[in-house]
């Protein structure tokens, strides 16, 4: 077997031809779940985030637990990467089944990399650069033993980055990394397999060697290094910075990696976190710790948020601090769970019994998931209410790359405040903001407060009195009122007028962007505006909303009876503007590029759009 490090491999293609340069590529890895094609996913993107590239990827699996077709999208390269691709510039089949299914993603010129022992093309199919490996036999003669074909994951790992020319050290370094757990022997495979997929004795490899574009590191914005994680590790993350060391769940997918963190994490900074019997208990149990003022967080997926609404109905009436993530999937009931979806948003601001006022925050991508965990525990502590962060399936799993934050900035030192109250304290009172008082916290008074899920007086004893849980009810609406008068304008790009305007809410923040610039680049004014306070709503939306002859609310959700989508619903009750319509879909898939604007195109009736659409641009990988 040949190394990576010698400078000719078998079959006389020398390993420093001259590559060809690319910006940036989508590579789509697709097999079965068992294979780990995940595991290659992750491996490139971790080598871009510690190669000071951008990356972004996607994923689908089965919801069945014996497994089954599966996909890993990678985009990775220079400059700023907003999404996963709208197709393919690699197509990387590992059955025939793959191949049926994803070579209608593949662009034309792009490159077919298929396992020629399961793998058999269409013939006559000239519209890409076919390249026959087998990858089963190579794996077997590489690795040997009992194995049989497991490892060929590490082997197209082997491929990929001889074929773009990966920084091999930081691929292999990363490989120790992920099975340095595991027995010796099982790192000395992994690397036999990636050697051999590297060095594979292949001649039409020869056209296929490329390389990123340099990047520009005195240009870097930050300087600092970067982190690569994906969206629920990084809202794991978000609250032990935010100072949270309590919170209690139940698994669902896609949540359940959220609790596995902290469960781990968690003790090591002092605190605990608990897996109840059921989503009831567990919301009951963070609402325990809450009270004994340590802002505690728990979370699930759409049908455990449903469970949960009864208990966050006393969390809205007895004004406890709590943070409860909802990580949406496809639904309604068990509908797709490991498919996105952005359904839950009017149960989020208006489910449970009664008028329950709450606040509801969307991250726009994994970064964001970081940031808006620390701002959902701060509005909860200063504003001693329960908060939804909403995301989804698609951040859920999405890697990316991006600056590490700066923790000795942004860490709060946990605890309660447990300060003696003065003797005329009231717990609730109607001319001022309500402020927890933790369990054990001294009153001056000595009269001390009744927390209830009981309408109650100032003190917090029941009451039925109408005036008074009218007065309250005001209250407890007026404060979310005085956060939205808090909230810093919504991030509007593009033109500050024209034709269109885009909106978004949550995972659809990059596509839109992308969408944005193929808009303006075909003459149409246009803009986008993300929206991450999704309720209340950031002040200042009515001027610019008034700007735009249409208003394209897009959403991975249903377009309902009337026609429009659930946050679409939302802003035409708010703002009464027949100019806002919806661009919705439901097939369990993130927002392509493409489709972003035919939804504008569609409701601009604009024919140069619409052909813009239709356009198949060539990969970069095309042949020249």
């Amino acid at each position: 077997m040949v190394s990576p490090n010698s400078p000719e491999t078998p079959g006389g293609v020398s390993a420093s031809a001259a590559p060809r340069s690319i910006k940036d590529v989508v590579i789509r890895l697709a097999g079965n779940s068992q294979d780990g094609i995940q595991a290659i996913g992750g491996f490139l993107a971790r080598l871009a985030g510690r190669s000071d590239q951008d990356v972004m990827t996607y994923m689908t699996i089965p919801s069945t637990i014996s497994g089954g077709p599966s996909i890993f999208q990678v985009r990775m390269g220079t400059g700023d990467i907003l999404s996963a691709g709208d197709r393919a510039d690699m197509l990387v089949a590992f059955y025939q089944h793959s191949y049926d299914a994803h070579i209608g993603s593949l662009r034309p010129g792009g490159v077919l990399l298929y396992d020629a022992d399961h793998v058999k093309p269409a013939e006559g199919d000239h519209r890409f650069t076919n390249v026959a490996c087998p990858i089963t036999t190579g794996t077997i003669e590489a690795v040997g033993g009992t194995a049989k074909d497991k490892g060929k994951n590490i082997y197209v790992l082997g491929l990929i980055a001889r074929i773009f020319d990966l920084e091999v050290p930081k691929l292999t370094q990363l490989i120790r990394e992920r099975f340095g757990g595991k027995n010796e022997d099982i790192v000395r495979n992994a690397l036999l397999g990636f050697d051999a997929g590297y060095a594979w004795p292949q001649n039409n490899l020869r056209d296929l060697f490329y390389r990123f574009e340099a990047i520009d590191r005195a240009a870097a914005a930050s300087g600092r290094t970067q982190v690569t994680l994906d969206g629920n590790s990084a809202i794991a993350y978000g609250f032990l910075a935010a100072g949270v060391r309590h919170g209690a769940g139940y698994p669902i997918t896609p949540w359940s990696s959220i609790m596995e963190t902290l469960r781990t994490e968690l003790p090591k900074y002092g605190g605990v976190f608990v897996q109840c019997e059921d989503e009831i208990a567990s919301i009951s149990t963070a609402l325990g710790f809450s009270y004994t003022g340590n802002v505690a967080i728990t979370g699930s997926a759409g049908p455990g948020l449903s469970l949960k609404m009864e208990a966050l109905s006393w969390a809205t009436m007895a004004e406890m601090p709590l943070v409860v993530v909802n990580v949406q999937r496809g639904g309604p009931s068990t509908g797709m769970p490991t498919n996105v979806e952005q359904s839950d948003l009017m149960q989020a601001i208006y489910g449970s019994h009664g008028d329950t006022p709450r606040v509801v925050l969307a991250p726009k991508n994994v970064e964001d998931c970081f940031y808006l965990a620390i701002e959902a525990v701060r509005i909860a502590r200063a504003y001693s209410t329960p908060v939804l962060l909403l995301t989804d399936q698609a951040l859920s799993s999405r890697i990316e790359a991006f600056d590490e934050p700066d923790l000795k900035a942004l860490m709060v030192p946990p605890g309660p405040d447990r300060t003696e109250r003065p003797a005329n304290f009231k717990p609730y009172p109607l001319d001022r903001q309500t402020r927890h008082a933790p369990a054990g916290t001294r009153i001056a008074s000595g009269k001390y407060p009744v927390v209830t899920g009981l309408e109650h007086d100032e003190f917090g004893h029941p009451t039925g009195n109408p005036k008074l849980h009218a007065q309250m009810n005001a209250k407890r609406r007026d404060k979310i009122k005085a956060l939205a008068s808090t909230l810093p304008a919504p991030e509007l790009g593009g033109d500050i007028s024209g034709e269109a305007l885009i909106v978004t809410w949550g995972s659809n923040y990059g596509p839109a962007r992308e969408a944005l610039q193929r808009i303006r680049a075909a003459g149409v004014p246009a803009g986008h505006l993300h929206i991450r306070h999704v309720h209340p709503l950031p002040p200042g939306l009515e001027d610019i909303l008034g700007r735009y002859r249409k208003v394209v609310v897009a959403e991975l959700n249903d377009e309902g009876v009337y026609g429009f989508g659930q946050f679409a619903t939302l802003l035409r009750a708010r703002y009464a503007l027949p100019s806002i319509v919806s661009t919705c879909k439901t097939d369990g898939l993130t927002f392509k590029v493409s489709e972003l604007v035919a939804g504008v195109a569609r409701h601009l009736g604009n024919a140069t759009l619409e052909g813009l659409v239709s356009q198949a641009r060539p990969s970069p990988l095309a042949a020249r």
